[in-house]
């Protein structure tokens, strides 16, 4: 009972284990990860069109909550910059932003997300992720970096600008171009050059200083404290916010409070779809970072239960006043060069952002929305990764086709659109690359008992055999391509006696794929051509046992190919002889 419930609470599997030093180190990542987390958090909250306080709300629960149910030991839960868009686009076609009703909304888009990663979870489907692929996965984030850029310039600029797509971004901001606010550009320009250099320079500059490598990195992570700090003040202390710079303004000083999703019939038809877009999507980038993190210390991830402490995570946003959330990249990677030893690590820094939401709030009033822009500029920025193309068409130009489709979906009809296009992009790229599976005709390499395709290597051969390797599972999508390509060698090869088909890398035969091996015995059967297979494995063999086909089979089930070979090849005896 015990070992069941640890399935699905890992916190009584590691929390048997916790001890003072690891205590240590948590707390030591804890404070580091929210240093990181309150400015990004209040910008993410901002990029989802919610108040400012959304974001701390995301990013508290949820932590709790993924750290009893999950299983990655430094994956750190809250709002992401890809959610978080993907947020904006689905609650801003179901009602307006700053309305209570775009709350809701948001809060019902994290509930249906909670309630069918939980699903998945429960019913181990995690394995459906898998049809995103990689190289999708990598345009459509490369495709949300560069919208998101462009959806922040508003703020760094000062003006009034809409749109989810880049053709709306690029009319709605040229036609506002004329409302510029210059020290709202000053202080957009400057924040931003800062938190790149922050990044890319402030470690190496506080190392020549003399400072030890933990101090620096610290500094380094807390730089965009410094600018939120630095901006803050100004705008206090000038009065900026007099002068046209749009300020955070009020942050309700409080916990996350108690809050209830809306689920009528209308609003969950409508979100539907988005949630699960979402929901994939997360998971997707969570998983990935979870899996890497954990492989550097051998530990070990399980793909369904993230589904369910995922599941667990975006639940309790929806009851706490936040919106989507899934494991971000570069908080993770944070918490783990931290020092990371367990998910209690995210439970103190769940604690440290309350004690924010509680004693900080009023700090950020003069907080300028163009250093939230920056701090997100900066940080989707490194997402957008164009060195993808030239990859894929080196290597694929399938790939190729389907980064490029979904960057050119995304950016020209929207996140939604891009994502879902990925999907199903990514579903025809297998569909197509398992329709046509590698059959090769194969022959006796000589002085072995190896056989190799005949294309590739001098091998021995007799005309009155045809040998072929079936290399994919056979199921719907293929099956007439080995039944077309069956008929039309015998029908070239008149000397074609016996057809053997070699089942080594054949994991599967659905019925329609065993409606054509019937199909193929029977028009060898009436062409006088004995029909065979070789090395079928166990389970496929156990199914097909089940079935009229191997009882009306006009040949023979061989153990290798080689016994095949030598059953069958005239010249065999001759071959056995040199050998």
């Amino acid at each position: 009972m015990i070992e069941h419930l640890r399935g699905y609470f890992p916190i009584l599997d590691w929390g048997r284990t916790y001890d003072r030093n690891a205590f240590s180190n948590d707390m030591i990542a804890a404070v580091i990860v929210t240093i990181m987390l309150i400015p990004q958090s209040l910008a993410y909250a901002l990029l989802a069109g919610l108040p400012p306080e959304a974001g701390i709300y995301a990013s508290i629960a949820p932590i709790i909550l993924y750290a009893i149910f999950g299983t990655s030991r430094a994956l750190a839960v809250g709002p992401v910059a890809v959610v978080s868009l993907l947020t904006a686009s689905a609650v801003g076609q179901v009602a307006d932003q700053g309305t209570a009703g775009y709350a809701i909304a948001a809060l019902t888009l994290a509930f249906l997300s909670g309630a069918f990663l939980m699903l998945l979870g429960l019913f181990r489907l995690g394995f459906l992720a898998n049809f995103l692929s990689h190289p999708v996965i990598a345009g459509f984030i490369t495709a949300s970096g560069i919208l998101i850029a462009f959806s922040q310039l508003k703020h760094l600029l000062g003006i009034a600008a809409s749109g989810h797509t880049l053709p709306q971004l690029l009319a709605s901001l040229w036609s506002h171009f004329g409302d510029i606010n210059l020290i709202t550009v000053v202080i957009g320009g400057l924040a931003t050059s800062f938190l790149f250099w922050v990044r890319k320079g402030l470690k190496p500059f506080l190392r020549k200083l003399g400072a030890s490598p933990r101090l620096a990195d610290v500094l380094t992570k807390a730089g965009p404290v410094a600018a939120v700090a630095v901006t803050t003040i100004s705008v206090w202390l000038f009065g900026l916010d007099g002068q046209g710079v749009k300020i955070v303004g009020e942050v309700p000083q409080s916990l996350p409070p108690l809050t209830l999703p809306g689920l009528s019939p209308d609003l969950v038809r409508q979100l539907l779809v988005p949630a699960i877009l979402i929901s994939i999507i997360g998971f997707v980038e969570s998983v990935s970072v979870a899996q890497t993190l954990a492989a550097k210390k051998r530990q070990k991830i399980d793909p369904d239960q993230e589904l369910i402490g995922l599941g667990a995570a975006n639940i309790g946003a929806a009851f706490t006043g936040g919106y989507p959330v899934t494991g971000g990249f570069s908080r993770s990677v944070v918490n783990y060069d931290a020092g990371a030893e367990t998910p209690a690590a995210g439970a103190f820094t769940a604690v440290g952002l309350a004690i924010a939401a509680v004693a900080l709030t009023p700090l950020v009033y003069y907080l300028p929305n163009a250093t939230l822009a920056a701090t997100i500029v900066v940080a989707v920025l490194s997402l957008v990764d164009f060195s993808i193309l030239k990859k894929t068409w080196d290597y694929s130009k399938a790939d190729f086709a389907a980064v490029s489709a979904t960057i050119v979906l995304t950016l020209t009809m929207g996140v939604e659109v891009g994502v879902a296009s990925g999907v199903g992009i990514s579903i025809l790229l297998h569909l197509y690359s398992t329709s046509r599976p590698h059959v090769a005709e194969i022959g006796l390499v000589p002085g072995t008992q190896h056989f190799r395709n005949i294309h590739r290597h001098k091998v021995d051969t007799d005309p009155a055999v045809l040998s072929l390797r079936v290399d994919e599972s056979l199921y719907f999508v293929n099956a007439r391509f080995l039944e077309d390509m069956v008929q039309a060698r015998v029908s070239e090869g008149c000397e074609i006696r016996n057809v053997i088909l070699m089942f080594s890398a054949v994991n599967e035969v659905d019925f329609s794929a065993l409606e054509s091996l019937e199909a193929i015995n029977h028009r060898l059967t009436d062409l006088g051509i004995g029909l065979h297979l070789s090395e079928v494995k166990g389970p496929v063999m156990d199914r097909l046992q089940q079935t009229h086909f191997i009882h009306e089979l006009n040949g023979r089930v061989f153990m290798s190919q080689y016994d095949a070979w030598k059953h069958l090849a005239k010249h065999a005896e001759t071959n056995n002889a040199a050998e």
